[in-house]
């Protein structure tokens, strides 16, 4: 290979990974999962959001899903009254918290559900059968059947899940640097956070609805900033930012975007928010 073409893509990787930052990733137990909490760079730990969105301080509600969670399916043999199942639940919600889902699935039967993968990582052996156990117990009490899928096979996925989530788990940052940048664009579907010499606009991808358009309408705003104000569309490193760099980190985003709709998960979808929350 000759110096040119390796000294070309050198230069290509250094400037894709000055944009694209991974975001909380690290080594737990030999094993990587995501949700340590990396920062994406000093603008977005020292200096005050001018807008954060999406800001999610609660899960958005999503129904079981065995993409994503242990599914128990409970039987009753007569109706039963929701405000009964539901207080009989409580308990188990409170060991478990927002990870664990309840509920009907019609007639009357309902659906247990543990959540197999947070930003905390991969569900334990441990955890999934005390909460295998707590459910059985549970549906005994109340006088219904219980049908659960295998551990092993579930906690296999889970790993697997989680490896996806953790390459998965990425923020994208355009910095607009020069003198007197206004930061003020209404809303939009991506974050802007002030520096000292401008701001950075910044998106989650994974936490994006129609990613492939907030991208665009993100590197359209930095352009339209940087020019307005006589200021430039650079990287992490200061390198200036042209058309053919940030159609490369579109690239990148759609790809990552197809890897989680691999797994039937669609970037800012409920199932992704409760996921990436």
């Amino acid at each position: 290979m000759s110096d040119l073409v390796l000294g070309l893509l050198v230069l290509g990787a250094v400037l894709f990974a000055g944009v694209l930052a991974y975001n909380r990733v690290q080594e737990r137990a030999a094993q990587r999962s995501f949700g340590a909490g990396n920062a994406l760079g000093d603008a977005l730990v020292d200096e005050p959001p001018v807008r954060r969105e999406p800001v999610l301080t609660k899960a958005p509600a999503a129904p079981p899903d065995s993409k994503v969670d242990y599914v128990i399916e409970l039987g009753f043999p007569r109706p039963a009254a929701p405000a009964v199942v539901l207080e009989r639940w409580r308990p188990i919600e409170q060991r478990f918290g927002r990870r664990v889902l309840l509920a009907p699935s019609g007639g009357d039967a309902w659906r247990a559900a543990l959540q197999l993968v947070s930003r905390a990582g991969a569900v334990s052996e441990a955890e999934l059968v005390e909460f295998r156990a707590e459910v059985e117990t549970f549906a005994s009490r109340l006088g219904a059947t219980v049908s659960a899928p295998e551990m092993r096979p579930t906690l296999e996925a889970a790993r697997e899940l989680d490896r996806t989530c953790a390459d998965s788990d990425i923020q994208v940052a355009l910095h607009v640097v020069g003198p007197h940048i206004d930061a003020d664009l209404g809303e939009q579907p991506f974050q802007v956070v002030r520096r000292e010499d401008g701001v950075t606009l910044v998106l989650d991808v994974a936490l994006t609805p129609d990613l492939g358009a907030s991208y665009e309408a993100m590197a359209r705003a930095g352009r339209e900033l940087a020019a307005a104000h006589g200021g430039k569309l650079v990287d992490d490193r200061g390198n200036a930012l042209d058309e053919r760099a940030l159609a490369v980190i579109g690239a990148q985003i759609e790809a990552v975007r197809q890897t989680l709709a691999s797994h039937g998960i669609e970037t800012g979808s409920p199932l992704a928010q409760r996921l990436f929350s």
